[in-house]
């Protein structure tokens, strides 16, 4: 006998219905008070337990399992939404899109081909995009869940575009001369990643050498396409970054235009957070060529504080990448009328062919904000970080390891006997102190050898009051930390 009901329905949607405002109640009551909690917390050990639990067989009260959600997950977050996280390159998160999430999840569109609404979303949020970037409008982009997956989608369009001699999306790499492609040594892990599974291979991803503001050096781009030609590769891809996710230098855009010209080459960005950067006239000129490349990856989710995850790829050529994705399956094909006959598939421009509704919360933040609000956010953001070096340059006891045209800097504790390994070895400790306490979430790199606290700030909610309260603390624990340190041998702490 077949079922003749909807059980994995509500029993009753009023309870449904009651359930729903209350968590719009709590979500907005915790969004509020976001500032009175801790940063981050460690997620103890009874709450680990209930998190390691059996398949459930059978079903529990809707109500109770919202009541597990606020006291074993809401408490315990990664802490990006707080003023005072400043880790990685984590955005903060506008909280309309949150709303324009849960009206996607309830119409759960798939946007791989076909004639809705949510199709038109995207097409006109990418078209927006592409205006904000002044990209030209013979290009075409898609939204991805970040910028990893957006690399390899952008390779693979420069794969099929750049080989010229063989079918390589029919024949494989193997069908003609080695690929290689150019980044300097700076470049995202993610890239890669993209020429590991592109089958390029790790070893023919040529890392270039930086200058003392950490850009790529192109005389030595230059020389290694030249040697690579030489030797029978087959040079691909130039890789420029528009803000390395260790100190946010920006390579020298107008010089990799002119050389991937030149060389026939394509010219990908990773413009993962920097590129929003290109909103303010102030920055306008310092990526001015941004949109002469061949590709560009951004993520909404960092530097545009929108919720995880929505990033996007946009291409110059029209067909560039279904060249790279298009699919003939019979069953995707299109037809003369209905919905499969709408002249726009998605999934011919990227790997995936179910995608999210994505585009809505972009939808929604752009509509109900303006792209102008952004911008201010994002020129704050930038002021705050040159607060901080300001900060750190006017103190004895801190030393700025690097700063930049953007919203990154690293810094560290320092005093006069503080030898390499002392030095490491406090500023692991302040770091620590500052995440695990709940204070603030900064995060670390190394630079020329050092272990220094990184400040990447995407964050909308932060204030200077924020910034001034971190240089405090850090100068407050490192010194607490070094009067209880024994004397050490004399070193050159700068």
């Amino acid at each position: 006998m077949g079922h003749e009901t909807a059980p994995l329905d509500p029993a009753d949607w009023e309870e449904f219905r009651a359930l729903g405002k209350q968590i719009v109640d709590d979500m907005v009551d915790y969004l509020a008070g976001v500032r009175d909690r801790p940063v981050w917390q460690p997620v103890p050990d009874a709450v680990r337990a209930r998190l390691a639990t059996e398949l459930p067989r059978t079903g529990t009260p809707m109500a109770a399992v919202y009541q597990d959600f606020c006291e074993s997950i809401l408490p315990y977050p990664r802490g990006n939404i707080h003023p005072r996280f400043w880790g990685w390159a984590n955005g903060s998160g506008v909280p309309i899109a949150a709303y324009a999430d849960l009206l996607a999840s309830v119409m759960n569109c798939t946007l791989g081909s076909g004639e809705n609404a949510a199709m038109l979303v995207e097409r006109q949020v990418i078209d927006w995009l592409m205006q904000a970037f002044d990209w030209p409008d013979t290009g075409s982009g898609v939204l991805t869940s970040g910028c990893s997956m957006g690399q390899i989608i952008a390779l693979a369009a420069a794969r099929e575009a750049r080989t010229g001699g063989w079918d390589v999306r029919r024949d494989g790499n193997l069908a003609g001369p080695q690929l290689t492609v150019y980044g300097s040594t700076e470049t995202h892990h993610s890239v890669e990643k993209a020429v590991e599974l592109l089958g390029i291979g790790r070893t023919f991803f040529r890392q270039i050498p930086v200058d003392e503001d950490f850009r790529i050096e192109v005389a030595a781009l230059r020389e290694a396409i030249r040697e690579d030609r030489a030797a029978g590769f087959h040079p691909l891809c130039v890789v420029g970054n528009v803000g390395t996710v260790n100190t946010g230098a920006i390579d020298p855009l107008e010089e990799l235009v002119a050389l991937a010209r030149e060389a026939g080459l394509w010219l990908h960005l990773d413009g993962a957070f920097g590129a929003f950067a290109y909103l303010l006239p102030s920055h306008r000129r310092l990526l001015a060529c941004l949109n002469q490349a061949d590709s560009l990856v951004f993520d909404l989710h960092k530097w545009l504080y929108l919720p995880f995850d929505v990033s996007c790829v946009l291409v110059n050529r029209p067909d560039a990448l279904e060249a790279a994705f298009s699919s003939t399956a019979d069953y995707i094909s299109r037809t003369d009328r209905g919905p499969a006959a709408y002249e726009v598939a998605f999934s011919d421009r990227s790997i995936e062919q179910s995608r999210r509704f994505r585009a809505l919360k972009v939808w929604f933040a752009l509509r109900t904000h303006g792209i102008d609000a952004f911008a201010d956010a994002i020129a704050g953001n930038i002021e705050q970080i040159a607060r901080l070096t300001e900060l750190a340059d006017a103190s004895e006891a801190l030393e700025v390891v690097s700063r930049s045209r953007l919203n990154i800097a690293t810094l560290r504790y320092v005093w006069p006997q503080g030898g390499a390994q002392a030095l490491d070895q406090v500023n692991r400790e302040i770091l620590s102190q500052l995440q695990v306490g709940g204070l603030a979430m900064p995060s670390h790199t190394v630079i020329d050898g050092k272990f220094v606290i990184r400040v990447a700030n995407n964050n909308h909610r932060t204030t200077t009051a924020d910034i001034e309260f971190l240089v405090d603390r850090i100068q407050a624990i490192g010194d607490r930390l070094t009067r209880q340190l024994p004397a050490a041998p004399r070193g050159d702490s700068r």
